[in-house]
């Protein structure tokens, strides 16, 4: 089912291939995806079957080998890597598994990065605006060492949604995390989502997790098996 609303995400006929030689793999096969304007979709399949690649090819993290990949409007398939890097500055908020901060800043300074790259005079302001919002307004100047898993993951989240991005990206935001802080995560992720009109596209094995997205994606070997709205998709 393709939303009604304007598109924020077009995928035409993406192949990826990774590796080299005898080691090439072909990734994603033919894939067409549309998403709408502040919808939600979570992306299951099992493991190997392209979610995360799929991820990155939207987040023009990873080049497509043959298709559109149209994101925000802009088309990525045309974009040098100046181009691409400014586009997902502005555009594209990212959450990984793994956190991924900077050890070696706090967590007032790795939610600032983002909109000090964007040259944003207020950028701390809206750091420790952000980092309130995720229940982290005490602890501005903990290092990522210093903070729980859970700590981290709000910081991860706060970093991503300060840009204002038009797309916000988790992949398995909670695989790290125990039930009951993994919870708090999506609530807040939700929210972000819901409050900001975000697009979120969430790579996700939690069948729960995925129930609370607009449209699940399900993929297999690289191919869009279904698509479904979330009222039948967990039926």
């Amino acid at each position: 089912m393709v939303s009604p609303r304007a598109t924020a995400v077009a995928l035409r006929g993406v192949n990826l291939s990774l590796g080299r030689g005898a080691a090439r793999v072909h990734i994603l096969k033919d894939v067409d995806l549309h998403i709408g304007r502040g919808e939600a979709i979570g992306l299951v399949g099992p493991s190997g079957s392209g979610k995360s690649t799929l991820l990155m090819v939207t987040a023009g993290l990873e080049r497509a080998d043959t298709g559109s990949v149209n994101v925000a409007g802009e088309e990525l398939t045309k974009l040098g890597e100046d181009a691409l890097a400014r586009f997902r500055g502005r555009n594209v908020g990212i959450v990984f598994q793994s956190f991924h901060l900077i050890p070696t800043m706090t967590a007032l300074e790795n939610v600032a990065v983002p909109l000090e790259l964007a040259g944003e005079a207020d950028a701390f302001e809206r750091a420790a605006r952000e980092l309130a919002l995720v229940g982290l307004g005490e602890r501005h100047h903990h290092y990522p060492a210093q903070l729980s898993g859970g700590e981290q993951q709000r910081v991860a989240l706060a970093r991503a949604l300060a840009p204002n991005p038009a797309i916000l990206i988790a992949d398995e935001p909670t695989g790290n995390l125990d039930e009951s802080t993994g919870r708090q995560i999506v609530d807040l992720m939700f929210a972000g989502h819901v409050e900001r009109g975000t697009t979120l596209i969430l790579v996700t094995h939690d069948a729960s997790l995925a129930a609370r997205c607009d449209r699940i994606v399900r993929l297999r070997s690289g191919r869009i098996e279904s698509e479904q709205p979330r009222e039948t998709a967990v039926a």
